[in-house]
């Protein structure tokens, strides 16, 4: 303690012989100065980090008090003013939803979340995966969702983990901001923040983001977007915790075959049909440029609303009007359930593909048991329930997330198919309503 105290007197002796003085709130009240200053110095990049303090003892919460943005809106300004190009990081820990104020409009990035880390962990990653869910149509050219700073080379997270981490982040058009020491990198370190292929993928000239394409829950992840030579990338994430053989379904991305190119190794695969099959590490994932493409036609889907009166609500589940045009069912689990009656099975029933619109605004800051998601379990005419993880629509509960896919078994031929909903342990999502392939 003692060397601390004398270490901080001398850096306070320092700084008073540079007549710099303390308890100035950042750049809160003195936004054009600072700004001025920064293009004086030549500064090309300004992370503002959390500027939104009210009071001298004030400092950033997750809950503040006030509308944040105006204090981003200000020092917006203030650089604009100086005429000098400097890339704006807004860093909020993603409160108050800035990729909908639109952050477009404030900065060039905006932070999502909470810390990635340190130390860094899957959890952190499955939490911010979840949170970017509804928000990649917001990312383009000059505006991006910011996950947070690379973790690669860091503690927390295995080899197979940060190579999933920075091809989602690079297909996702995350900054891509090192933070380890690079003084003594590993090998492994080094060919994943050195490859080339990934780091196309940040840097493609049509700036869009991967999107979510399906969720396969506690097995895998499908999400894919398109770059500027018309191929699609998709990034395929491995949710279990041992390596094992993946099968990638080439109509989760819309696609009946196309060439492929494997972006973590570079190998050609020539043109897939239908899947591919490849041995994938525990939290590791399958990389693919996708060219050369054959389309397949979208499932049709035949909708039933959760609020109609012909659905059994029970145990505490109820009606919510959202607006004019939604109307939701929620309080759904935790004894509360819905079933949706008189459902059509068609003419041969079988394994059905279900298409869910909800919302689901229970976004958190902080790991627990399901990150920015909720659990439903949903069986068919009385059978096994099977587990279904349900992203964030928003971060409020007035946002609703379309086209959640998930396939089941159990319909019989015709109209007399019930799909009930339920989870014993906590709440799942607002239902609007449920699709069923034809």
């Amino acid at each position: 303690m003692e060397r601390i105290r004398r270490d901080y007197e001398t850096i306070v002796s320092r700084l008073r012989h540079l007549d710099v003085e303390c308890c100035y709130l950042g750049s809160l009240g003195h936004e054009t100065s600072d700004a001025n200053s920064f293009a004086a110095w030549g500064a090309d990049y300004l992370k503002y980090d959390n500027c939104y303090a009210v009071s001298p003892t004030d400092f950033v919460n997750f809950n503040p008090p006030i509308e944040i943005k105006p204090h981003f809106v200000t020092m917006r300004d203030a650089l604009l003013a100086t005429n000098r190009p400097i890339v704006f990081s807004i860093c909020e820990w993603g409160v108050q939803d800035p990729a909908r104020w639109p952050g477009s409009a404030v900065g060039n990035s905006w932070r999502i979340s909470n810390d990635i880390g340190p130390p860094a962990s899957w959890d952190n990653l499955f939490r911010i995966i979840n949170q970017v869910v509804p928000i990649t149509q917001f990312a383009g050219p000059g505006a991006w969702n910011d996950l947070d700073m690379l973790e690669v080379g860091n503690s927390g997270l295995t080899v197979a983990e940060q190579q999933t981490h920075f091809a989602f982040w690079a297909a996702a058009k995350s900054p891509l901001i090192i933070s380890t020491d690079l003084t003594n990198p590993s090998t492994n370190t080094l060919n994943i923040l050195k490859n080339p292929r990934i780091i196309a993928l940040n840097a493609n000239s049509l700036g869009k983001s991967i999107s979510f394409k399906r969720r396969y829950t506690n097995d895998h992840d499908v999400w894919a977007g398109p770059l500027a030579d018309g191929s699609t990338v998709a990034v395929i994430i491995n949710w279990q915790n041992s390596a094992r053989s993946l099968t990638f379904h080439l109509a989760d991305v819309g696609f009946g075959s196309a060439n492929a190119v494997d972006l973590i190794t570079g190998a050609s695969l020539g043109k897939l049909t239908t899947t591919y099959t490849s041995t994938v590490a525990a939290h590791g994932s399958v990389v693919l440029k996708l060219s050369g493409a054959t389309s397949v036609s979208a499932p049709a889907f035949t909708f039933y609303d959760a609020a109609a009166s012909t659905n059994t609500l029970a145990g505490g589940a109820s009606t919510r009007v959202v607006n004019s045009s939604v109307t939701v069912v929620g309080f759904v689990g935790n004894g509360g359930t819905l079933t949706i009656n008189g459902v059509d099975g068609g003419a041969s029933g079988g394994t059905k593909t279900l298409s869910l619109d909800y919302i689901n605004g229970d976004f958190t800051f902080t790991n627990t048991a399901c990150s920015n998601c909720r659990n439903a379990f949903i069986s068919v005419n009385g059978g096994n329930a099977v587990q279904v993880q349900l992203p964030i629509s928003a971060q409020s509960w007035d946002i609703l997330l379309s086209g959640y896919l998930v396939s089941l078994p159990g319909f019989k031929a015709g109209k007399t198919n019930t799909i009930k909903i339920s989870n014993p342990n906590a709440f799942t999502p607002d239902f609007y309503r449920v699709g069923v392939s034809v």
